[in-house]
């Protein structure tokens, strides 16, 4: 019997994943949990063999507490379930050690096949994610963004100006038009809504 931890800060999502996930799966709902934080103290208590994790959530979010679960339990296999597919989602929980990334719109059966999958091992991503995933690898690496670039470009998306974008950063207005001219020639764009716009698309912001 696989014991499961069901992560969620929506009652009735809960309710229905145990609902859908116990009788005659071979699976158990050991527990349930309604933000990050709770999740790591239930976890520690509970001992699950899988936690379904999502993402945002009130009180810790989910890849905090994913990378706070396997420093304390390496075994734990964290599977993550939630609405949201940004490529930043995406990278963010794998690199905290999920080992899954399944929307909510996962049938039960392939959510039941993919604990299993998970218990064996295995990574399991949506067919969307894992699309998404091989896109980001394929893509030129000259398009990522710095980690001032993403600054620069997220006041922008804000409304600011050059010159309100430098006092925020406490940068000259001339290096705010140097980075933008950078991220202009990563994102293959020539103007500011075109940059904040494609970089919302992939995820870079």
């Amino acid at each position: 019997m696989i014991r499961l931890l069901i992560v969620d800060d929506h009652p009735v999502v809960r309710e229905g994943l145990r609902g859908m996930l116990e009788g005659g799966t071979g699976l158990a709902v050991a527990g349930e949990a309604a933000s990050g934080d709770e999740a790591v103290t239930r976890a520690r208590e509970l001992k699950p063999d899988v936690v379904l994790m999502d993402l945002r959530m009130p009180g810790g979010d989910g890849v905090g507490a994913i990378g706070r679960i396997l420093a304390d339990r390496p075994a734990t296999r964290v599977i993550v379930l939630t609405t949201y597919e940004s490529d930043q989602d995406i990278v963010r929980a794998v690199e905290a050690g999920a080992a899954g990334y399944l929307l909510k719109d996962t049938s039960t059966d392939d959510l039941v096949a993919a604990v299993r999958s998970a218990m064996r091992g295995e990574t399991v991503l949506s067919p969307s994610v894992a699309t998404r995933l091989v896109s980001r690898m394929r893509a030129p690496a000259a398009e990522s963004l710095t980690p001032r670039e993403a600054q620069v470009l997220a006041l922008v998306g804000r409304g600011l100006t050059n010159a309100e974008v430098g006092r925020e950063l406490f940068i000259s207005e001339t290096t705010v038009k140097t980075h933008l001219l950078r991220i202009f020639g990563k994102l293959g764009v020539s103007d500011r809504t075109a940059a904040v716009t494609t970089a919302l698309r992939r995820g870079l912001l």
